[in-house]
């Protein structure tokens, strides 16, 4: 087909008319001026919209003429150009005077005129591609040619003299000879008539050498003119009046193709000048007779042609080149409409976040890893798996994978591709969401792959599938196809497998198991929480685990806070970075809600940094973003929700780690109807699974193959908080509840009702062989030579200790997965109950029923928390009951409780159980307690007598009894009880039993209130004869009990109170004075306090005829002792020489059979001297 091909003309103008169009409706939404209307040739109005020119004044740019209008015929109007369509004349020109002001409406762009050199005032409008090229084409042309035959007079007044001088020869002008030529010779006027109306008269005709169009007229009108010269002539002229009409798609080409048009302008110039000397010779009637008479004609005509051929195929070129963007733009659209334009741009935003978040350093540990290694360094498909609990920063680990693998990649012949997808809890997590992004970013990176897209698309739409991008099983069969066709490596990252749901997680890692097996190319990573659900589908992986290192938890927090508190005293964020670095425990997430609630809060000055650091409060958005993830976890199903939020607070409260089976036993147990008794009722309840499956998110990393490990808490300590604080609002009908005490009751009732369990009380915990092994020696392997274990150290752990020792399981004796942690630990949350609602005492007294059998298993199971044979300490069942058990472990409250409505009667209670209980406290409890017995409703009668202060000095003075502890709350009572001693008449008696056991802080209570008490001092210091404590000790008074002890310091102080002559001179019923007594000890202290206040009974003699002095001598003690003691002694007797001289022979005899040399010598120092064994 020639390039004049009216057909091809037709093609290439709705072409462009189209190309217009979808430019005009592309940049719509980025225009911002306001829409001009033009009104075109025909009545159809057009719309221009304002462009910013170089200079920034507003222009008008081209407009397109719709696309409904593209055939429709428009009639031509007064200053048309021969009557032409509009959309398909030749270009405006920048004109002056009329010619542009009758030409303006004709044109499909705002003509803006030229003034002329007259006017004073003009607007200045910018040049278009052909009056620029014009222009230059004319200043380029020189002397060359004469251009003031430009100007139109020229021309009208030629055409004018040819048709005189025409008509006069032929009554035809040469101009209507020539159309007539072309008329004989069968060419088609249309395509001149695309340049020139031909039955517009020629006079109309007023090129102008600033009119480009004006000159393509005058062009035309001289080659028709000029075309009957020759056949061949003529049938070149047309072919170059057909080339012409390029000229008018010369505004899709841009500057640097601007050449080629001010070529073809030259060209036309020199044809236009040639042309025009060649009709001037006809004005003087001189006539063609060969072609070679035409001059340069025929070689300017073949010239045009050439140039406006090469111009043809420049704007060729520029249209191809713009139909291609446009087809580009068409399909972009058609695919951002398809599959979501708002896909990847959302991903690329929370990419580019995570970038900013991240410190390469608190991420590198990841490359240094060998599963990592071997994941990038395997020549065909591998999968890796980040794991991490939440919030340790899985994210931003894998947003610095991403960024590594580019980097990579870059340095690499064939580029492997690299796409990813973020996972969050909403819709990025369902498999059409993932798929879309991901088909969205490989089209992306490979244009080429859009056809087939488009070619898939069409395909499911004529197989009857409506909207194939909206089903995700289409999606990912095309996703599947694509990647296989691929011919280079690929790493897909996909963040977050725990934020899918379980449909579109299967889906997507059904796809990965798929293109496992036809792509070798492709490398997967993942990452996730790690739950067990999504753990057994990702059998097989490479798994790295992110988990808590306290150097990456300073690299965070130095990131963290230098980029958001940055503005702070740098010794300020040293403060905070040690604070939260101490506490991330591998947290991210919370380090940034830290630092953030420090932002919200306008924390600057050290003081409130300090204070804020200390107290540590929950930051308000992590407890929100708990709470929602509590939500969406339990879901809106009161089950759930029930068994979700009962869970939660077993691990909130519990006081070790449980496993996996002890944790879902425990909700099976709370969840439980009340009439499930057994514990094979509460085993058909149990559903690990399921317990795990709600609370996953909660929960540090935990190893599914092990059941039975002792592994689940929560995964981080913010957790706890919202548990034991915020949980509760999330929770209907718990608004009021305080959670702490929620919880603590939550896990006690829990194992109070699991020790209730029928089969706890049927059966001992240990078999008859188990109870036989628990006598052997638990440490030896009786059958080997190895040396036994070494002793237990101080900083040897139970653990450690009890290593290769004999185990046993509770559950292989029926009693469940719960029993261990039950028994070891309800005594714990018991003590923690401290306000309502309280456990059921009704349930207490059966757990704790004297010498049951339930008792005596969970005791056993007690002392052996890792169930170890060999029991750590003792704890013997038998000497407990509910009173003593709530008076060690029970909270004061629940104490308070049991005392005043129990009944404290056998058999719920053992018979002496307020003494029973008292001594449990005085040997582990607070003895703050003490005073809760001794002042109970039940307990008060049984204990307010002289053995309750007895067992309290008897523990007080016991070695294994710790006496740094708080005696202080013991003692104290005897401050309660000045009435009661003075009533009951045992006061005396409390005096001398705390004088007997030295417990100065009884004796000096009691002085001191005797003190303001006349009737409590005579009580005191009566001085009656007091029951014998045995046959051979008979009782004495408060001196005498404390000499006779040896109590220097009792001595000393009770001799300091007034009236207490009666006890120094007392003697018991076996004629003892204080004296006869303190001669037991022989400590001669108490002798120098005591004989000096008491002389007179240095020479009382008791019932067996001794003094003193004489049993001083007999005494076996220390020889130190035993002389000082008869020193002091003898010192105070010398002043009595009748008294001392009736006792020298009895106590020089006495000397002699002991055959004491020592105290003989002392004899003879203050009596006769008399050698030992000598006779008179």
């Amino acid at each position: 087909m020639s390039p004049a091909d009216p057909q091809r003309e037709g093609s290439r103008l709705r072409l462009r008319q189209r190309l217009n169009g979808l430019i005009q409706r592309r940049s719509h939404a980025s225009l911002t001026g306001p829409i001009v209307a033009i009104e075109n040739p025909g009545g159809t109005r057009t719309h221009a919209f304002p462009i910013e020119n170089t200079v920034g004044s507003t222009v008008r740019s081209e407009t397109a003429t719709p696309i409904d209008q593209t055939n429709r015929h428009t009639e031509p109007t007064e200053g048309s150009i021969g009557g032409s369509p509009s959309d398909n004349t030749a270009p405006p020109a920048t004109v002056s005077g009329t010619a542009a002001n009758e030409r303006s409406s004709t044109s499909t762009h705002e003509g803006v005129p030229t003034p002329d050199t007259g006017t004073e005032a003009a607007a200045v409008a910018p040049e278009d591609h052909w009056s620029k090229a014009y222009r230059e084409a004319v200043q380029s042309m020189g002397e060359d040619v004469d251009v003031t035959i430009l100007k139109g007079e020229s021309i009208a007044q030629l055409f004018k003299e040819l048709e005189a001088v025409d008509k006069d020869a032929t009554e035809e002008s040469t101009f209507l000879r020539g159309v007539r030529y072309f008329h004989s010779i069968q060419v088609p006027l249309e395509r001149v008539k695309m340049v020139l109306d031909i039955s517009a008269p020629l006079t109309a005709l007023e090129p102008t050498t600033s009119a480009v169009f004006g000159v393509m007229r005058g062009v035309t009108a001289l080659a028709i003119s000029v075309a009957t010269a020759d056949l061949e002539f003529a049938k070149k002229i047309v072919e170059m009046l057909g080339q012409i009409s390029y000229i008018s798609d010369c505004d899709i080409i841009g500057q640097k193709e601007d050449r080629a048009l001010v070529s073809v302008y030259q060209k036309l110039i020199e044809f236009y000048a040639a042309a025009y000397e060649f009709l001037s010779k006809r004005r003087a009637k001189l006539v063609l007779a060969v072609i070679s008479d035409t001059g340069a004609l025929p070689t300017l005509v073949q010239d045009i042609s050439k140039e406006v051929e090469n111009l043809r195929k420049i704007v060729e070129k520029a249209t191809l080149d713009i139909t291609q963007d446009i087809k580009t733009m068409m399909c972009d659209e058609k695919v951002s409409q398809l599959l979501g334009r708002d896909k990847r741009s959302q991903q690329s935003r929370l990419h580019g976040d995570l970038n900013s978040l991240r410190d390469d350093a608190a991420c590198e540990f990841l490359l240094e890893q060998p599963q990592f290694k071997a994941w990038y360094r395997a020549p065909d498909y591998q999968q890796l798996v980040i794991l991490g609990d939440m919030g340790s920063g899985k994210s931003v680990v894998m947003s610095f994978l991403i960024q590594e693998l580019r980097r990579r990649a870059e340095r690499q012949l064939q580029k492997p591709m690299v796409l990813y997808h973020y996972c969050q809890n909403d819709e990025t997590g369902h498999a059409l969401y993932i798929f879309s992004s991901l088909i969205l970013s490989l089209l992306q990176q490979r244009v080429g792959l859009k056809k087939a897209f488009f070619d898939w698309y069409k395909q499911d739409l004529l197989s009857g599938n409506l909207e194939p991008s909206t089903n995700a099983h289409m999606l990912i069969e095309i996703f599947e196809q694509t990647v296989e066709k691929l011919n280079r490596p690929l790493f897909l990252i996909v963040d977050g497998l725990d934020e899918c749901d379980a449909g579109s997680l299967s889906m997507l890692l059904q796809s990965l198991r798929s293109l496992s097996q036809k792509t070798p190319g492709l490398k997967v990573v993942l990452s996730s929480r790690p739950w067990e659900g999504i753990l057994d589908q990702l059998e097989g992986s490479l798994k790295v685990h992110v988990g808590v290192d306290p150097g990456r938890d300073k690299v965070i927090v130095e990131k963290t806070v230098t980029t958001r508190l940055g503005y702070l005293d740098a010794g300020i964020q040293e403060l905070v970075i040690e604070r939260l670095s101490s506490l991330a425990q591998g947290s991210a997430i919370w380090t940034k809600m830290t630092v953030e609630a420090i932002v919200a809060k306008k924390i600057m000055a050290r003081g409130r940094m300090k204070k804020f650091l200390d107290e540590m409060p929950q930051p308000r958005n992590l407890s929100k973003l708990y709470a929602n993830l509590f939500i969406r976890c339990a879901g809106d199903e009161p089950e759930a929700q029930n068994m979700a939020a009962i869970a939660l607070e077993v691990l909130g409260a519990a006081r070790r780690r449980l496993s996996i089976l002890e944790l879902a036993w425990a909700v099976a147990t709370g969840t439980a109807d009340g009439d499930v008794t057994t514990v094979a009722g509460v085993a058909e309840l149990v559903d690990y699974q399921g317990v795990m499956a709600l609370i996953q998110p909660f929960v540090a990393v935990v190893n599914f193959d092990d059941l039975k490990k002792r592994q689940v808490i929560v995964a981080h300590q913010s957790v706890k908080e919202f548990i034991l604080s915020d949980l509760r609002v999330v929770r209907p009908g718990f608004h009021n509840l305080e959670s702490p005490t929620r919880s603590e009751y939550v896990i006690l009732n829990m194992c109070i009702r699991y020790l209730l369990l029928d089969e706890i009380n049927q059966a001992p915990l240990f078999s008859d062989e188990q109870t036989a092994t628990e006598e052997l020696p638990q440490d030896v392997d009786i059958f080997s030579d190895a040396a036994a274990s070494p002793n237990f150290t101080m900083d040897c752990s139970w653990e450690n200790w009890e290593d290769g020792m004999i185990r046993f399981d509770p559950a292989d004796r029926g009693f469940g997965e719960f029993f261990v942690y039950a028994s070891c630990n309800w005594i714990n949350h018991f003590s923690s109950v401290t306000k309502e609602p309280l456990p059921d005492l009704g349930s207490i007294e059966r757990l704790c029923q004297p010498n049951s059998t339930r008792l005596q298993n969970w005791t056993s199971q007690n002392s052996r928390p890792d169930c170890v044979v060999q029991a750590r300490y003792e704890f013997d069942g038998s000497l407990y009951d509910p009173l003593s058990i709530t008076s060690l472990y029970g909270s004061e409250v629940m104490l308070l409780n049991m005392l005043e409505t129990s009944d404290l009667e056998p058999p719920k209670f053992l018979p002496n159980t307020a003494m029973l209980a008292a001594e449990q406290v005085l040997q582990w409890a607070d003895l703050r307690r003490l005073r809760m017995l001794f002042q109970g409703r039940g307990t008060g009668c049984r204990l307010q007598n002289i053995g309750f202060f007895r067992r309290i000095i008897e523990w007080w003075r016991s070695p294994s009894i710790n006496n740094s502890q708080g005696w202080d709350a013991a003692f104290d009572i005897i401050n309660d009880i000045p009435e009661m001693l003075i009533r009951e008449r045992w006061g005396n008696e409390l005096l001398c039993l705390a004088a007997s056991h030295g417990c100065m802080p009884i004796i000096k209570r009691l002085m001191k209130n005797a003190e303001q008490n006349v009737d409590l001092k005579e009580e005191l210091l009566r001085a009656p004869q007091r029951q014998p404590r045995s046959l051979a000790h008979p009782a004495h008074q408060s001196i005498g009990e404390a000499a006779l002890a040896g109590h220097v310091d009792v001595v000393r102080y009770l001799l300091e109170q007034d009236g207490i002559e009666g006890h120094l001179h007392h003697r018991n019923s076996k004629g003892e004075n204080v004296l006869h007594l303190a001669s037991e000890q022989c400590i001669p202290a108490i002798f120098r306090v005591l004989a000096p206040r008491f002389q007179e009974g240095l020479s009382q003699r008791d019932c067996q005829g001794r003094t003193a002095l004489m049993r001083v001598v007999e005494n076996s003690s220390t020889l130190q002792n035993h002389i000082e003691s008869a020193e002091v002694l003898l010192s105070l007797s010398a002043a009595d020489q009748i008294m001392l001289s009736q006792n020298q022979q009895d106590l020089l005899q006495m000397a002699e059979q002991m055959h004491d040399q020592a105290i003989h010598n002392l004899l003879t120092k203050f009596c006769l001297p008399r050698r030992i064994g000598t006779t008179q």
